[in-house]
């Protein structure tokens, strides 16, 4: 089975396994990727931090399990710019490095395995964990508990102060939508550090997880005007034309598609 195929069988099992899945995204772009080797280093890790666990309920947990990690040495990558191992799982686990979501999908994997109940909050900028019910959100990177105005102080740095805390920030993450972002971080980090075929193998992973935004044609659109490839750049161009509302867009889509060289069709 290719990478994509036991990725995306990853999410028809029950549950789903979310971490595999991430491991699998890895092995799309490092064929000497193994996933059960990951795995593997995860089965110890858990028997290292169910060990020293406190007796509390499985309610409470979730906090020390993050606690837990971060002494491990498991934190957020400082380095900048930063690279795509950030958000390679495979690399997350020999680095102990990684972004909010990858560090997310670690501690949820372990909290599955844990019995430790928590979910994923797709909060904009900087991903979030959640104890169902809890009135707090969890960072994690490190455990800090987060109440509605840190929530607050946490967009305002992410985007500003003019955007306001809405519900839908606070909204939980299927797993699905966990690894569609994922894509969409990969996808990012290979275009900032000049990868665009991996950037595409991302894209096209993105479209195939769906639903897909406006902005996920027009970068596609972008990789394959890099790669030299109009027709691609063209469907994908028109495609985001069909789905934006927004006039100045559809302006300046139009413009970009009329710059574009028409199709040869032979004639028979």
């Amino acid at each position: 089975m290719k990478p994509r195929q036991a990725c995306l069988a990853c999410l028809e099992r029950e549950p789903v396994a979310l971490l595999e899945a991430a491991l699998w995204i890895a092995a799309e772009h490092d064929r000497s990727v193994e996933p059960t080797d990951s795995l593997a280093i995860l089965h110890d890790l858990q028997r290292e931090i169910s060990a020293n666990l406190p007796m509390l309920p499985l309610c409470e947990l979730a906090q020390p399990l993050l606690r837990q990690l971060n002494a491990l040495g498991f934190q957020q990558d400082e380095y900048h710019p930063l690279r795509p191992q950030a958000a390679l799982m495979d690399k997350v686990l020999q680095r102990r490095r990684g972004q909010p979501l990858t560090l997310a999908i670690l501690t949820l994997e372990l909290a599955r395995r844990l019995s430790i109940p928590l979910e994923g909050v797709g909060f904009p900028g900087h991903f979030l964990l959640r104890v169902p019910g809890a009135d707090h959100l969890l960072d994690p990177c490190g455990g800090r508990r987060l109440y509605p105005n840190d929530c607050r102080e946490l967009l305002a740095h992410q985007f500003g102060p003019q955007v306001a805390l809405t519900a839908e920030h606070l909204r939980s993450a299927s797993p699905l939508q966990m690894l569609q972002r994922l894509s969409r971080n990969l996808r990012q980090l290979h275009i900032s550090n000049d990868n665009h075929l991996a950037a595409l193998i991302d894209a096209e992973r993105i479209m195939q997880l769906g639903p897909v935004q406006v902005s996920d044609y027009v970068t596609r659109a972008s990789l394959y005007q890099h790669l030299d490839c109009p027709q691609a750049e063209r469907f994908d161009l028109e495609h985001a034309l069909l789905l934006t509302e927004d006039p100045i867009q559809r302006l300046k889509l139009s413009e970009r598609i009329g710059k574009l060289p028409t199709a040869n069709r032979s004639l028979h």
